[in-house]
C-alpha cells in the first residue's frame, strides 16, 4: 500500500507542476508531453556543461603533461641553467631540423609542425604541389598560408615517421618527375640527356630464339639464362623506348604514367629476376614462362595471352588453389592439380611480377607486331 500511495503522491506532483501549481481535476496531455520535455532538454543540458568542464579538465591536464615534457627535454640538451636565468637558448641545427613526434598523438604531431613552420619556408606552389601529389585538398575553409604549412608540415612529418603508408605507383610517379627535372637541369648546365650511365646490358651474344620447351628436358640450366636474358632485353627496350619520346611527351600526364609504369614494373620483376638467377622457379610456372616466350618469340601474341591466363588464373574448375577436395578419389579428381591453379594467387610478389610480365607482353606486342 505504501508504494501505491507514493506512486499515486508522485502522479499528483506531476499534474499540480504541469498545471502551474492550480488544483484541477483533469490535465491535457499535452501540459504533460511538454513539461516532460522540458525536463529532458534541461538534462541534456547539464549532461552538456559537465561534459564541456570534463573536456577542458583534460585539456589542462595534457597541456600541463606537455610542457613538464618541455621542460624535461629541455634539462635533457643541458639547457636549465639558460631557461632558468630567463633567457632561452636554441641550437642552430636541432631549430631547422625538426624532429619527428614519436607518438601518434595528432596534437603532438600538430605541435611539432608547428615549431617547424617558422623555418620550413618554401613557395605557396610548391605547397600547392604536394599537398596534391598527398591527395590533399590545397586549402580549407578559412585557412591562411601560415596555416596550410603547418598543415603539410605534419603531414610530411607523419609520412616520415610511418615510412611507408604510400602507394607504390605514387612513389613511381614521384620519381619519374624528379627524374624529368634533373634532366631538365642537365640540360640547363649543358650537358646531354645522352650521357646517362648506362646500365649493363644483358649477355649481347645470346641467341634467345633458341627459347623451346623441349629444353626443359634437355638443357634447363640453359632455358634459365635464355629466359633471363629475354625478359631482360625487353625491359631494357621499353625504358630506351620511353627515353627516345619528345620531351612534351615526356611531361604531359600520360608520358609521366608511362614512365611510372615501367619503373613499377622493373621494381616487381626483381623476385623474377633473382628466382632465374637461382634456378628455384617451380616446375609448372617455369613451363607456361618458357611457353610464353616462346609464342612471343614467333609473334603468337593471342597464343602467349593464352599461355599467361594459365599461368595467372589457370584453367581448372576450381582457379583458387585447391589441389585436395577430400580423401576418397572422385571423378574428375585428376582434372585438379598443382599445374592448374592460379599462381597470381600464391601470395603478393608473385601477383605483382606476373601483372609486369603482362605489361611486358602488351609493349612487345606493340614494338613487335605479327608480320
Amino acid at each position: 500500500m505504501d508504494l501505491i500511495e507514493a506512486a499515486l503522491a508522485k502522479k499528483r506532483a506531476a499534474v499540480e507542476s504541469a498545471s502551474g501549481g492550480a488544483k484541477k481535476k483533469y490535465i491535457r496531455k499535452g501540459d504533460l508531453e511538454k513539461q516532460r520535455e522540458q525536463e529532458y532538454l534541461a538534462e541534456q543540458e547539464r549532461e552538456r556543461k559537465a561534459k564541456e568542464e570534463k573536456e577542458r579538465q583534460q585539456e589542462l591536464e595534457r597541456e600541463a603533461k606537455r610542457k613538464e615534457k618541455a621542460a624535461a627535454a629541455a634539462a635533457a640538451n643541458g639547457s636549465p641553467a639558460s631557461s632558468a636565468a630567463g633567457t632561452p637558448t636554441t641550437d642552430s641545427s636541432s631549430a631547422n631540423t625538426p624532429t619527428i613526434p614519436s607518438s601518434d598523438n595528432p596534437d603532438d604531431v600538430n605541435a611539432a609542425a608547428a615549431a617547424s613552420a617558422a623555418t620550413f619556408n618554401i613557395a605557396p606552389e610548391e605547397v600547392v604541389r604536394r599537398l596534391r601529389a598527398r591527395g590533399h585538398p590545397i586549402r580549407l575553409f578559412a585557412e591562411t598560408d601560415q596555416a596550410r604549412k603547418i598543415r603539410l608540415r605534419a603531414l610530411e612529418l607523419v609520412e616520415d615517421r610511418s615510412e611507408g603508408q604510400r602507394n607504390d605507383f605514387m612513389r613511381a610517379m614521384e620519381n619519374a618527375e624528379t627524374g624529368l627535372h634533373m634532366e631538365a637541369l642537365g640540360q640547363q648546365g649543358g650537358s646531354s640527356t645522352k650521357e646517362k650511365k648506362s646500365k649493363s646490358e644483358p649477355a649481347k651474344d645470346v641467341d634467345t630464339n633458341e627459347i623451346s620447351v623441349d629444353l626443359i628436358q634437355k638443357d634447363m640450366d640453359k632455358l634459365y639464362v635464355l629466359i633471363y636474358t629475354y625478359f631482360k632485353r625487353l625491359l631494357r627496350e621499353w625504358e630506351r623506348d620511353l627515353d627516345q619520346r619528345p620531351d612534351e611527351l615526356k611531361r604531359s600526364t600520360p608520358g609521366k604514367l608511362a614512365t611510372a609504369t615501367q619503373a613499377q614494373s622493373a621494381e616487381y620483376l626483381r623476385p623474377f629476376f633473382k628466382s632465374l638467377r637461382q634456378k628455384s622457379l617451380e616446375p609448372d610456372v617455369l613451363m607456361r614462362i618458357t611457353e610464353i616466350a616462346e609464342l612471343m618469340i614467333k609473334r603468337e601474341h593471342m597464343a602467349a595471352n593464352d599461355a599467361y591466363l594459365k599461368l595467372s588464373i589457370g584453367n581448372a574448375p576450381w582457379p583458387i588453389g585447391v589441389t585436395m577436395v577430400g580423401i576418397h578419389e572422385r571423378s574428375g579428381r585428376e582434372k585438379i592439380f598443382s599445374a592448374q591453379v592460379a599462381h597470381v594467387l600464391n601470395d603478393e610478389t608473385s601477383r605483382k611480377w606476373i601483372q609486369s610480365i603482362k605489361r611486358i607482353m602488351t609493349f612487345a606486342e606493340k614494338k613487335y607486331p605479327r608480320l
